[in-house]
């Protein structure tokens, strides 16, 4: 594993390259190579690993960074979660990639999860020469997120969460520090995800630079990142990987995201929850479906 610093809007971000340990999908210009970023308020020491070790046994390079504001990247107010943001440190992590000695620049993938599964279509729709995308249980549509949050939280959940978002906003503007919520709690808290459930599976993954804490300006946001307006563009081999009991990212968004593809698509459907994604026995059969998917879509072409 390699520490790789590189700049997003001058902004220094962190990232970890993890060489394959395999020369199977080897070409003369190098490796595939995958781009994993964390979802909701996740930084690179939580979870990812799970899946980048296996990607490089598999033959893949990894590379997984931090977004601006989070775990070792610089900038501020930290803990900002601003999806528009995390978009440009993909693209700008996309570039650093692809100036690595080792890594075939037309074979790169980007793998996301949660609110980073979201952010990968998009970025693959505006960069027509991303090779594959991996979409893992993905938030797709905002909208859909807040009709999702009344339904098990009812109206006072929005509420809360707006009115939380106000002070932030209003601290900001006048230059004091951020007012921060939690990113996961108990049902019925103030937290942005706050499904049963969801406390526990979250933490369980939790690395040490990973903080359960957010600007609370984010809760005015999320209704306008909607990935899913993108998903016509998106030319590439895509697979979306959906949970048919996820109460996080809404299933029904992710499924009308996939239909929406302009490329080739699988959409696979699993019976799990949100954070049955990230460990167990469905961790292990989603990181094979997805290995086998990058291995159609990255193994290089064989000339007869």
């Amino acid at each position: 594993m390699e520490n790789i610093k590189f700049t997003s809007k001058g902004i220094t971000c962190s990232a970890w390259y993890i060489p394959t340990t395999s020369n199977k999908y080897k070409s003369s210009r190098g490796n595939p190579c995958i781009i994993m970023a964390n979802g909701f308020g996740g930084t690179k020491d939580t979870g990812l690993l799970h899946f980048a070790e296996p990607f490089s046994k598999a033959g893949f390079d990894t590379f997984i960074f931090d977004y601006r504001s989070f775990g070792d990247s610089g900038g501020f107010p930290r803990q900002n979660v601003s999806y528009k943001n995390q978009r440009e440190d993909y693209h700008a992590a996309i570039e650093a990639v692809r100036s690595l000695p080792n890594v075939d620049r037309n074979r790169i993938a980007l793998w996301g999860t949660s609110y980073s599964g979201g952010h990968v279509m998009v970025v693959a729709a505006q960069d027509k020469k991303i090779s594959a995308v991996v979409s893992m249980n993905p938030a797709t549509d905002g909208l859909a997120a807040l009709t999702q949050i009344c339904r098990y939280g009812g109206l006072k959940q929005l509420t809360v969460a707006v009115g939380h978002g106000l002070k932030d906003l209003a601290y900001s503007m006048f230059s004091q520090k951020s007012h921060l919520i939690p990113i996961v709690g108990q049902p019925g808290t103030a937290a942005m995800i706050s499904t049963p459930g969801a406390e526990a599976g979250y933490k369980s993954m939790a690395g040490p630079t990973w903080r359960n804490e957010v600007c609370a300006r984010t809760a005015l946001e999320v209704a306008r990142n909607r990935p899913i307006t993108f998903a016509n563009q998106i030319l590439c081999p895509l697979l979306v990987q959906v949970g048919s009991n996820d109460q996080v990212a809404p299933p029904d968004a992710a499924r009308k995201s996939a239909d929406l593809a302009s490329g080739q698509v699988e959409l696979l459907e699993y019976p799990i929850d949100h954070f049955d994604f990230y460990s167990g026995s469905w961790q292990e059969k989603l990181l094979n479906d997805q290995i086998n998917f990058l291995t159609k879509t990255l193994a290089p072409r064989r000339h007869n």
